[in-house]
């Protein structure tokens, strides 16, 4: 059984997909105006580690997540680059897709642009004017709050709390000053003809258009991270329950926030970093260790010091996992793989944490049991191949689940024989022969 914490109804839940065997997911992904930051990039590693191990229990997943090509942002960077908001889009859209590949994330199912969706959009805010739950002000539309009677269920914030909470701005046209724009007038930018004059989408309305044009009703899983509830996915919600009577997605799932130097991490405060720039200075593993070793709800805090306890784990991993493919290499005769207790249980250690609200951190220790185990049955010699060959299989297919994969060059003939001929020099102390063998090694680029 999967349990997962519906930030809807604000308690772990056994997770019953829609359909059987199946899971519909849909993530909100980044407004393309600038590269992707650290902060970012915690929901892009977490939902792809929650896709991997769905797949990985055997579910069909169709994972979708947008990138919202329209926006004040990306119109207000094109005119202080003197381009086209086309231009500015297109240039992050191919530079954060690239950033995804380098942290080494599954291929989407779907990647949704608003600009492509716009007849949708249009269409699905005509029926909620239609119903009465949106009004035409001047060529603007906005969202009548005042229809949905539990406006603010994700959140958990009453509308009167909200509104004491609200700026008013002296020039809005709203009725409330909840309601929320659906549709802009503009003659700035990017925009389109639509029954109220030419304009562009309101924020809130993307992406629940690009759900439903892509799933065709309520999905599983919708995610983001915490800063999206109020008021974009409170927003999503109200929309979605005027005119289907339902909340979108059975579970919503919201990662903790970054926080750098005390705060929260955002481009608004300048306090962030980069992820392409924190690639170049680590590897993937240790970047996505970094991201997993925390608890997905909990914040985590950036520091130097987090880098660097993932770099000693992947180290330990990487040692062990090469470790054991070389003594399995050089062994002289084939290996047919064996099983036992120790490997099973920490495999459904794993199985168990990730079940368990997708708990990595304890998922992670069940990996740290697989390494000692591997690095005691090295130690044991011979008699232990048959174990250590299952557990290296067991380590893969769990590595792979939290998105690291270790590939080594396997050895040829000749690297085998030079291989045993230093470690058998080794052993015999000829410490001459063991350190030009050594060189040569290394010179290869052989991983021992």
């Amino acid at each position: 059984m999967i349990k997962i914490y519906n930030s809807l109804t604000k308690t772990i839940e056994e997770f019953v997909p829609i359909k059987e065997n199946e899971v519909s997911m849909y993530v909100c992904g980044p407004t393309v105006y600038d590269s992707m930051h650290v902060g970012n990039s915690r929901p892009v590693i977490f939902f792809d580690t929650v896709a991997r191990f769905f797949r990985y229990l055997g579910y069909k997943v169709t994972y979708v997540s947008n990138y919202t090509d329209i926006d004040d942002k990306i119109i207000a960077r094109a005119i202080k680059e003197g381009v086209s908001e086309s231009e500015i889009s297109e240039r992050y859209i191919s530079e954060i897709t690239e950033t995804i590949r380098r942290l080494n994330c599954l291929p989407l199912d779907k990647t949704p642009r608003v600009t492509e969706t716009i007849p949708e959009i249009i269409a699905f805010i005509e029926k909620l004017v239609a119903c009465g739950a949106a009004y035409v002000v001047d060529g603007d539309v906005y969202f009548d709050v005042e229809k949905v009677a539990d406006y603010g269920v994700l959140s958990g914030q009453t509308t009167n709390n909200l509104i004491s909470g609200a700026r008013i701005d002296p020039d809005e046209k709203k009725r409330n000053p909840l309601d929320f724009n659906l549709w802009k007038r503009t003659t700035e930018g990017r925009r389109w003809h639509s029954p109220w004059g030419e304009g562009r989408p309101g924020w809130h309305t993307e992406c629940v258009v690009m759900v439903e044009s892509i799933f065709a009703g309520k999905i599983d899983i919708h995610g983001g991270g915490n800063d999206l509830k109020f008021p974009h996915h409170d927003n999503e919600i109200a929309q979605s329950l005027c005119l289907h009577s339902h909340p979108i997605a059975n579970y919503w799932m919201h990662n903790g926030m970054i926080d750098f130097s005390g705060d929260k991490m955002s481009k608004s405060l300048g306090n962030y970093v980069l992820a392409n720039d924190l690639l170049d200075a680590i590897t993937y593993p240790v970047y996505r260790l970094m991201i997993l070793n925390v608890p997905y709800r909990q914040p985590l805090a950036f520091r130097e010091e987090l880098i660097r306890q993932a770099e000693k784990e992947y180290q330990k991993i990487y040692r062990s996992f090469v470790g054991a493919v070389r003594a399995l290499e050089l062994s002289e005769t084939g290996v047919t793989a064996e099983t036992n207790e120790v490997i099973e249980e920490e495999k459904s250690r794993f199985i168990a944490a990730m079940k368990d609200d997708f708990n990595t951190a304890n998922a992670l220790t069940a990996i740290q049991g697989l390494v000692k185990e591997a690095n005691t049955l090295i130690r044991g010699g011979a008699a232990n191949l048959g174990f250590l060959k299952r557990t290296t299989e067991v380590l893969k297919e769990l590595l792979w689940v939290l998105g690291i994969e270790i590939e080594i060059k396997p050895l040829t003939a000749e690297d085998k024989s030079m291989v045993a001929a230093y470690y058998k020099a080794r052993e015999e102390k000829d410490y001459r022969l063991s350190d030009q063998l050594r060189a040569i090694i290394i010179e290869k680029g052989i991983i021992l």
